[in-house]
């Protein structure tokens, strides 16, 4: 089981991670916004503009173990359903790091976490890295499998 963080570790971190996330944005021009959740809670999102995929918004939430990020890639297919899941289930093996899930409406999301104490700015950087570049390679290719008709000659 991972190490349980206290309030005063997660202060720290929560200043370290908002510093980081501010220093990563001045030096990467696809990075469009940093934001802040709710004020009461430890969350972030990192807005970035893609070529493939308009916009992808990475949301990190630190909890008293871990730092989970997720990106929402698409909303539930219309057509194709179960060739979509299979598609982004294969794709899951060659992941490291990261997985694809079904959420809230049945979209499709790309989830991870990391143990607290792996936290800092290059971790950061990577989770950020990995889930720009995985939504982009495979955005194409799923919306045309989940809409399909949206794209017929």
């Amino acid at each position: 089981m991972s190490e349980l963080f206290g309030n005063t570790h997660l202060e720290l971190l929560d200043r370290q991670i908002t510093s980081w996330l501010m220093a990563m944005m001045e030096r990467n021009d696809t990075i469009v916004a940093v934001d802040r959740g709710e004020p009461d809670e430890y969350r972030w999102y990192v807005r970035m503009h893609g070529e493939e995929k308009e916009f992808t918004t990475v949301w990190f939430t630190l909890g008293q173990r871990t730092l989970q990020f997720e990106t929402y890639v698409m909303p539930a297919p219309e057509e194709n359903a179960e060739q979509l899941y299979e598609h982004v289930l294969r794709r899951n093996e060659s992941l490291v790091g990261v997985h694809f899930s079904i959420g809230i409406e049945d979209a499709i999301f790309l989830r991870g976490e990391l143990p607290l104490r792996m936290v800092d700015e290059d971790e950061l950087d990577r989770v950020v890295g990995t889930l720009y570049a995985t939504v982009e390679r495979i955005f194409p290719t799923i919306i045309r499998i989940g809409f399909a008709s949206h794209f017929a000659d």
